[in-house]
């Protein structure tokens, strides 16, 4: 009978078979766990200060503030330049002024609240940061929709044919799409639309009411500013009508200046031919004529406090 010797590798050789075991079953366990893992997301970085605050002259910008920042505005129209020192250019005429406030209660929504000495006019906004460009331009552009309804409170007269209490209201509507190019320069254009519920009229040859303004009027305004130092840019704004009415229609708007920032306000101060403080009033019943120098000199004023 045959017996057979089983030989036992050597040391060396099982330290080497142990070794190649324990590589397998260690290479096994760490794919199940680099299936099982959560794949590894970057976050986003936006770009920043796009603009320098919520208005350029006359339009809204993309930007909103931080959650928890309150807003204070002022914004001033005088008078038409034309008049020259007749009133000293506009500044000892009529003048439009308006009073603001705003906040930030989550990220990325603003709510605001204005008075302005214009037919008593009181107003709500809301303003909404949609998208925000980013640094590797991921997303190339930023997109924010705005809205405000305004409502006249004077006391119904003859002047005010008040039917209704909807006959007071407007509305205000922006679709703002904004790209900032470099440390420098920044630009956006926006689609606007005004509504208002209640518009003037008038009583043709055979007695009729006819309407003098149309309820709705659609616009396109382009907007930009280049910055010449660390806290000033120089600012410009052009609005284009797209609606045409029976009677009276606007003329675009054409508006440059100064955009000068310090920490915690904003200081613009500006030549344009819109002279209200509430877009929808510009827009549909501006009636200065740039052709003919009716300019107005004007400035924001933003003053903001973080909680």
């Amino acid at each position: 009978m045959k017996k057979y010797i089983i030989h036992f590798p050597s040391f060396q050789l099982r330290l080497l078979l142990l070794f190649l075991v324990a590589t397998v079953i260690t290479g096994v366990e760490l794919k199940a766990q680099d299936a099982t893992a959560e794949p590894v997301v970057k976050k986003r970085s936006y770009v920043k200060n796009t603009f320098e605050g919520n208005f350029l002259i006359d339009n809204q910008t993309v930007m909103v503030p931080i959650k928890g920042t309150f807003e204070f505005d002022i914004n001033h129209r005088f008078a038409t330049i034309d008049h020259q020192f007749t009133d000293l250019f506009g500044l000892f005429g009529g003048a439009n002024m308006r009073l603001g406030f705003s906040y930030t209660p989550i990220k990325d929504l603003q709510i605001g609240f204005g008075a302005n000495n214009y037919n008593m006019i009181v107003d709500g906004s809301l303003k909404y940061a949609v998208v925000k460009q980013t640094k590797n331009n991921g997303i190339p552009v930023s997109v924010t929709v705005f809205g405000l309804a305004a409502m006249d409170t004077r006391a119904k007269s003859d002047a005010l044919p008040i039917v209704t209490t909807s006959d007071r209201f407007s509305f205000f509507n922006q679709f703002i799409v904004a790209r900032k190019f470099s440390e420098v320069f920044s630009a956006q254009a926006s689609f606007n639309y005004a509504h208002f519920n209640s518009v003037p009229g008038y009583f043709d040859a055979n007695q009729i009411v006819q309407t003098a303004t149309l309820n709705d009027h659609y616009s396109v305004s382009l907007s930009g500013r280049v910055k010449i130092s660390p806290k000033t840019s120089i600012i410009a704004n052009y609005e284009q009508p797209l609606s045409q009415h029976p009677l009276n229609n606007v003329y675009p708007n054409i508006s440059f200046g100064l955009d000068m920032k310090s920490s915690g306000h904003d200081f613009q101060v500006f030549f344009g031919n819109y002279g209200n403080t509430i877009p929808q009033y510009n827009s549909v019943f501006s009636e200065n004529d740039f052709t003919k120098g009716q300019y107005v000199i004007g400035f924001n004023i933003s003053r903001l406090w973080n909680f």
